[in-house]
């Protein structure tokens, strides 16, 4: 009996520490993915901070165009709408990203305007206007590489076995809201001489 007794203790013991190790993985993967999730919101955050910025630089660039520009409304209107686009979808990632690649293109259409009027080039307000810009993209470049980045680990992380299934019980998916470069963006421009 007392032979019994001490493989069912054995088998007990055995099955305890499985236990408790399964479950010690559970709480590590959770814990991990809990921080990884929280560093893709900090970088949201900061893609969030950035594209405000420009969107706070934007209606003063469009004012200082406008003086010199007066029949070019379309392309205010475009910016305009694009801008409450952008900052309607805030707390929205997806929406965000697709707001920004209409931002994007009205914008582009603003700079090429200085093609056609050249005292706009030579206007001190537009060049310090278009320099701030041009440093605010570079945050955005950076903070959404940044995001993206933080984006591609939490996915990693969570994809893994046997992290994916401690994802699943802990309510843990896969993100997709990625930065793209707009399809524009992807053609090849055409120069000519």
């Amino acid at each position: 009996m007392s032979r019994a007794l001490g493989i069912t203790l054995a088998v007990l013991g055995v099955l305890l520490v499985v236990v408790l190790m399964v479950f010690g993985s559970y709480v590590s993967a959770k814990n991990q993915m809990v921080a990884k999730d929280q560093n893709v919101k900090a970088a949201w955050s900061e893609v969030d901070v950035q594209l405000q910025r420009r969107a706070d630089l934007i209606p003063n660039l469009v004012e200082t165009v406008k003086g010199f520009t007066k029949e070019e409304s379309t392309v205010f209107g475009d910016i305009a709408n694009a801008r409450a686009g952008m900052l309607n979808a805030r707390g929205n990632p997806q929406a965000t990203i697709a707001a920004n690649g209409q931002l994007d293109s009205a914008l582009g259409r603003l700079l090429l305007l200085t093609e056609n009027y050249p005292q706009l080039r030579s206007s001190d307000q537009f060049m310090r206007l278009q320099d701030e810009l041009a440093g605010t993209e570079n945050r955005i470049s950076v903070a959404r590489k940044r995001y993206n980045d933080s984006l591609q680990d939490y996915n990693t992380f969570v994809l893994q076995f046997p992290n994916s299934i401690w994802a699943g019980m802990a309510g843990f998916k896969t993100n997709t809201a990625y930065f793209n470069a707009s399809p524009a963006a992807q053609q090849v421009p055409s120069v000519k001489f």
